[in-house]
């Protein structure tokens, strides 16, 4: 249950502040939709998906697959933002990079103090570390309406943008439809991008 309990604390603080940035970059490009539908703010109550932010990463927790999920999105006003389809696009990227720098702050620590001077503090940390990279790594595949497909999007042509609009109407159904159909692929790619960050975050520290 404690393991759970703090599954549940770092992917709702993670969850957080992935939307946060998500706002607060389209602010700084010139829409404050986000802002006055109360979204820059830590009240978790503001972002909460029942099922991505709290079921999906139970179920994970206790399948031991890697532990992923998301929020109900922060509402953008593309037509508002400087840069038209790149502002989105860096918008976008703006959520799982936050993800990824929350990561490495959390691996420095776990890196330069250990996981041994208290339990429950390396069990916080450990998941920070873990949990932070399944959310970036999640959120960047290029599928609608994940981030990374915002992404795609500015780099596609206009046949392969029209097609994705009619996607992304049906949301995270198709992502989830994905998942229960290739699973095992999922979960190896899942795997195989967080092994490759934490093997980039270990070069980087001379590890």
């Amino acid at each position: 249950m404690i393991f759970i309990g703090v599954v549940l604390i770092v992917v709702l603080f993670s969850m957080i502040c992935h939307e946060i940035m998500h706002g607060l970059t389209a602010y700084w490009l010139g829409d404050d939709t986000a802002k006055v539908n109360g979204r820059l703010s830590f009240n978790p109550l503001k972002h909460l998906d029942w099922f991505m932010s709290i079921l999906l990463p139970i179920m994970l927790a206790i399948t031991g697959g890697p532990i992923f999920g998301g929020a109900k999105p922060v509402p953008i006003d593309g037509r508002r933002l400087k840069w038209g389809e790149w502002g989105f696009a860096i918008v976008a990227v703006a959520g799982p990079l936050t993800n990824l720098v929350l990561a490495f702050i959390s691996f420095l620590i776990w890196h330069f103090f250990g996981v041994g001077w208290s339990e429950l503090g390396s069990l916080i940390i450990v998941q920070m570390v873990l949990v932070n990279l399944g959310f970036a790594v999640f959120n960047m595949l290029p599928i609608p309406p994940l981030d990374g497909s915002r992404v795609f999007y500015a780099l596609a042509p206009d046949a392969v943008r029209g097609w994705m609009a009619r996607i992304e109407q049906f949301g995270i159904i198709l992502v989830f439809g994905l998942i229960l159909i290739f699973g095992s692929v999922f979960s190896q790619v899942m795997v195989g991008a967080i092994s490759g960050i934490l093997g980039f975050f270990q070069w980087i520290v001379g590890a």
